[in-house]
This record gives C-alpha cells, structure tokens and sequence, in this order.
C-alpha cells in the first residue's frame, strides 16, 4: 500500500491475454480449494470479480486499475483519484476500453455521454471525448456498432464483440 495507490501481485501463471480479463470464465489453479470455498460461501464461481472492481472504479471515477503480466505472476495496481488531464493517453485508452468490456457484458454500448459520466466530466467536454473515441477506434480498443450511424448516435462496443 502506497499513498496513492494500492498493488497486489498474484504469483503463479500470468493471465494470457489482458484485454479478455472481464469477459473470459473464472478459471482455479486448485478446484478442490475452490469448491470448498464456494460451498462455504466465501467465493462465487460466476467469475464476476473483475466486472466490480471496474464497476466500483467507474462508480468511484477513479483510474482503471493498471493490469501487468509477468513471466510468473499478475499485478494490479488500483490507484487513488487522479483528475481526467492528469491521465496519460493510455491511461485514458484503458479505461475506455474497460468501460466499453463493462458495458458490453451489460448488454450495453459506449457512448460519448457514458464516457463522460464515466470520468465525472460535464457535456462541455464531450469534444474531449469525441477525441478519445476516435484514437480508441484507431488504436483497436472499440469498434462502432453501426459505422453509418450519424455522430450524434454512434455507440461503441469492444473490437473482439
């Protein structure tokens, strides 16, 4: 624990692909551990970890958590507030990109004002968002649910969706 962060490191094989973390099935490295768990109601195995604390990062406005894989073990890093300017770019690609998971896995697309709200920024900063959207498109983060939608309307789903 840190002043403004908190990291967790999880030894064992690292997660294979990062940008599938929210929608891909629970997996236990000890499913003997796992199903006594479960039976006492101290784990689920509906695998739903992930879409919370991307929930609770939103609902909370703070940065996506940082996702890094190692050759033997993952860390997270959840860090405190930090102000929508105060993010790098792929900061800011990032949490977009989970928000565009989190959406999906709801049924949900992302918009410009789902991405604000996200953030905590007010309509007058939807060119910001506008601009975010548009290098996540070209970074291949999202992909829009009808390109020929006009601007206004256009939603956003995950590039794997």
């Amino acid at each position: 624990m840190f002043s403004n962060r908190i990291e967790i490191t999880n030894p064992g094989d690292s997660l294979v692909n990062i940008k599938r973390i929210i929608d891909n099935p629970p997996k236990s490295r000890n499913e003997k551990l796992a199903s006594l768990l479960r039976e006492l109601g101290l784990c689920e195995e509906l695998g739903s970890g992930w879409d919370r604390i991307v929930l609770s990062c939103e609902y909370k406005q703070l940065p996506a958590p940082k996702i890094e894989t190692f050759s033997d073990d993952t860390r997270v890093t959840l860090f405190s507030e930090i102000s929508f300017t105060g993010l790098s770019m792929d900061e800011k690609l990032w949490a977009c990109y989970l928000h565009a998971c989190v959406k999906y896995v709801q049924s949900e697309q992302v918009t410009n004002r789902s991405l604000r709200e996200r953030f905590g920024l007010s309509e007058k900063n939807a060119g910001s968002i506008s601009r975010l959207i548009k290098e996540a498109v070209n970074q291949k983060y999202i992909k829009p649910v009808d390109p020929n939608t006009a601007p206004r309307y256009m939603r956003y789903i995950p590039i794997w969706a």
